[in-house]
């Protein structure tokens, strides 16, 4: 099948997975120490992945699966399903709805197709490579805005337990945003944020360090909304990039700007 065939499979993978994790959520949900925060998190993931992996993997048998939920850089030749069986799983846990489940495709080092679906917000998020991004198969657009002072922009870690690197240009480039841009978010996880940027509802995201499974579907759903997505050097973000801009057009290399003084 094509890749708008497969997309249709995908989803409904993808959907099926957030269903379950949909029954397991509430807003009354928290946890009150580590122990039970990792317990949670780790039954959430367990049980999305019981039912997301299987079909996932009749779709595509020969597709290899990148089984690193933290893992960076380029993943090599052929078809790879890049997942997050439970995206921003520690806002499900703590009762709060900005949490999903994705599925991307990545051919050859480059994301061909994705499906995130967001339940307790009712959304579902589509793209297939050269043919645009859809919410609940509607057609959608990021920001045309090209004042970096008029723009709310956002940031978050890429992962728990940053190094100290990471958190101190996060940290920087949080204080310098606040001078050039009109309003700072920080917040996790990515893939909600780059939604975001993808409808349209915010202008810029950035993101020092890279996790596959948070940037890989945010980033083709907003390059596929007419979005820029390039690095910190202003190069094309790419799976072997250090760092991740994905922003309205005319407002990436502002961005860029500002986080390289």
């Amino acid at each position: 099948m094509d890749d708008h065939q497969l997309l249709t499979g995908v989803t409904e993978a993808v959907t099926a997975a957030a269903q379950v994790l949909l029954e397991r959520f509430s807003t009354a949900n928290r946890v009150d120490d580590g122990r039970s925060l990792l317990a949670a998190i780790d039954a959430n993931d367990a049980a999305s992945t019981a039912v997301l992996r299987p079909a996932l993997e009749r779709l595509r048998p020969d597709a290899k699966w990148d089984d690193d939920e933290e893992g960076t850089g380029t993943l090599g030749p052929g078809e790879w399903w890049v997942t997050d069986a439970a995206e921003g799983n520690v806002n499900l846990v703590h009762g709060s709805a900005n949490w999903g489940v994705t599925a991307t495709l990545v051919r050859d080092d480059v994301p061909v197709l994705t499906a995130v679906v967001l339940p307790a917000l009712d959304q579902v998020f589509t793209a297939v490579r050269g043919a645009g991004a859809r919410l609940n198969g509607t057609p959608i657009s990021a920001s045309r805005k090209t004042e970096l002072g008029a723009a709310l922009v956002g940031t978050g870690q890429a992962k728990p337990g940053e190094a100290s690197e990471i958190r101190r240009r996060m940290s920087d480039s949080i204080d310098r945003m606040l001078d050039a841009a009109l309003l700072v978010s920080a917040s996790v996880p990515a893939t909600v944020q780059l939604v975001q940027v993808a409808t349209g509802h915010v202008d810029g995201f950035w993101q020092f360090g890279q996790v596959r499974s948070g940037l890989d579907a945010g980033a083709l759903l907003v390059h596929e909304a007419g979005g820029a997505v390039i690095d910190t050097t202003g190069a094309p973000w790419t799976l072997a990039s250090e760092d991740c801009i994905a922003a309205a057009p005319d407002l990436a290399r502002p961005i860029a700007a500002v986080l390289a003084r």
